[in-house]
């Protein structure tokens, strides 16, 4: 990375289990990042995983609970542990991040924000951009809201084949991660290159564990690794942390 590694690091805290296989994911992807000489340069990190997370996709659609309050409980529960920051390893629960901001007091790390921020880095000149997220992550506006500001869209599946994808992505949550699973999720994002899509969001944690980032003819952004990379960069101190801000200060800001 470019400077001398900090060994004290900040303590990274995580929302997970949504799903667990997603979660280990990024744990590796954050281990991966991290440089290090030795065992002890690692990250401390402090992990929730919590499987019993009400379907974010459901809540989202009026089908289901709110997980907002459980993931508030587990985001405090975190800060009481000792975390000098949070991440959470599923794009679709931010649509409650407002719950979590509101009861910490330490920044939270948006992967959509990350995500996005890295789309511009690395291609300013894309103006479409496919969207492999679930229902509720679309219904929620995560990414489209985030794109419409700098000019670009979102590129969505046609229905029928947003009710497939989603049905495909609870079997990788059940963890069939088959040959069968990574050609139909290669087929999703090919489907999303026909419609015009200049690079292929993976907008749901559990696409990178069957879609890499050569599986397509366009890019492919891995947003579990952005969310890893960046907290990697922010807990060794190479660029400092966002301001924590709470829900009222961001609707302030809207206006």
């Amino acid at each position: 990375m470019g400077q001398d590694v900090r060994t004290d690091g900040l303590v990274v805290g995580v929302l997970g289990g949504m799903g667990p296989q997603a979660t280990a994911d990024f744990l590796a992807k954050l281990v991966a990042a991290t440089p290090v000489d030795r065992e002890q340069d690692h990250l401390r990190v402090r992990v929730d995983s919590n499987p019993k997370v009400p379907d974010r996709s459901d809540a989202i659609t009026g089908r289901g609970p709110s997980p907002g309050p459980m993931l508030a409980a587990m985001a405090a529960g975190l800060e009481r542990a000792g975390i000098d920051f949070l991440a959470m390893p599923c794009n679709t629960a931010h649509a409650f991040e407002r719950d979590i901001r509101a009861a910490i007091g330490v920044p939270f790390i948006s992967i959509v924000a990350e995500a996005c921020a890295a789309c511009e880095r690395n291609w300013p000149a894309a103006r479409r951009f496919g969207l492999l997220a679930t229902s509720g992550c679309i219904a929620a506006r995560l990414y489209q809201d985030h794109f419409a500001l700098r000019g670009a869209t979102a590129v969505t599946l046609a229905a029928d084949a947003q009710e497939r994808f989603m049905a495909l992505l609870y079997r990788i949550k059940l963890g069939d991660l088959s040959n069968a699973v990574r050609a139909a999720m290669r087929d999703f994002g090919n489907a999303l290159i026909d419609a015009g899509a200049d690079v292929i969001v993976a907008g749901c944690t559990e696409v990178p564990l069957v879609l890499g980032t050569t599986d397509l003819a366009r890019p492919v952004l891995d947003t579990t690794v952005e969310l890893a990379q960046r907290c990697v960069r922010y807990a060794l101190g190479f660029e400092p942390l966002p301001v924590h801000t709470r829900p009222l200060a961001i609707e302030a800001l809207k206006h």
